[in-house]
């Protein structure tokens, strides 16, 4: 008597037992050596403090940048100020450099401004190609 055996099939799937375990495995291994950039901000230059410098009234123009988001411009010692949209900047920029080549841009900034008038204004002057910008805070009252 001969014995018949059955043949056995080799299955075509892939076995997944183990699967959950190699992607969690994946998973950690690129969470632990992926390298994040760091947020970069605003490319700004500031000046050593020894680099302090006595500047004439005549030669700074000031953009006061109030609480509300409306920006003043103050032209040196004069007390009249201008009410000016932050798109005006540039062209009052180019317009003043070109009576004066030693102004400076004083961006002064009340504390509670929004964050994005300050910018509007700091793109304005790169537009008009201002390499002279002086940020400081306004004082609040």
């Amino acid at each position: 008597m001969s014995l018949m055996r059955k043949k056995q099939r080799v299955s075509g799937e892939i076995p997944t037992s183990s699967m959950a375990d190699i992607a969690f495995l994946l998973l950690i291994f690129f969470l632990v050596t992926t390298v994040f950039d760091e947020e970069r901000g605003l490319p700004i230059v500031l000046p050593e403090a020894e680099s302090e410098q006595e500047v004439s009234q005549k030669n700074i123009l000031h953009l006061l940048i109030q609480p509300d988001g409306t920006i003043r411009v103050k032209r040196g010692e004069s007390p009249q100020e201008q009410v000016v949209t932050a798109s005006a900047i540039s062209s009052i920029w180019r317009q003043e450099f070109a009576q004066n080549e030693n102004l400076i841009a004083a961006v002064k900034t009340h504390p509670n401004a929004p964050y994005r008038a300050m910018i509007d204004v700091l793109d304005q002057l790169q537009t008009a190609q201002a390499d002279k910008i002086s940020l400081q805070l306004l004082p609040e009252g």
